[in-house]
């Protein structure tokens, strides 16, 4: 199953227009409507996903995919990362295909610490980091101070039943 873009990834996108520029990698790429939208903007532009279907179906719209479970598969450094990453705590009642492109583990936020982990590691000098997660997902700007990012919420939209923040961040 590929995520399909919903009220997040539009969101999200509004931002990948005024940030894609240079070195641009899309970390679960889903339908690669991120990457799509960076392309505009860049020339060089890679897409990652642990899915391979969504691999598969992002490169054939055109874009250098290939995948990866985050970073397992990445060379190089970037000047932007984008990550539209499962966000949501595992709800028992959510089948397992679909659970895959929305759950970020047991409490929503386990794959984005995952990711906050390493991503350093990936950023050129001066790179940044956008972001979107949930109300739902927990205190992820305690993970953004752990692994010492500097933040700023770009934007917070109210929901039916949660808020989503897209965030951008970068190096201390």
């Amino acid at each position: 199953m590929i995520y399909e873009p919903a009220e997040d990834s539009f969101l999200l996108q509004k931002y990948v227009k005024k940030y894609a520029k240079c070195k641009v990698l899309d970390v679960g790429t889903g339908s690669g409507i991120q990457a799509i939208t960076a392309a505009e903007k860049s020339e060089d532009v890679l897409a990652i996903d642990i899915n391979p279907e969504a691999v598969k179906a992002v490169k054939q719209k055109g874009i250098n995919a290939k995948v990866s479970d985050l970073f397992s598969n990445v060379k190089g450094k970037f000047d932007l990362i984008i990550f539209n990453p499962p966000y949501l705590p595992v709800d028992e009642r959510e089948d397992e295909d679909s659970a895959i492109t929305t759950t970020g583990g047991e409490k929503g936020y386990e794959i984005i610490e995952r990711f906050l982990k390493d991503a350093k590691k990936y950023l050129k000098s001066n790179g940044k980091i956008l972001i979107i997660f949930s109300s739902l997902t927990g205190d992820v700007e305690r993970l953004m101070k752990k692994y010492d990012y500097k933040f700023k919420k770009l934007e917070e939209k109210k929901m039916f039943m949660e808020k989503l923040y897209v965030y951008l961040l970068n190096e201390q």
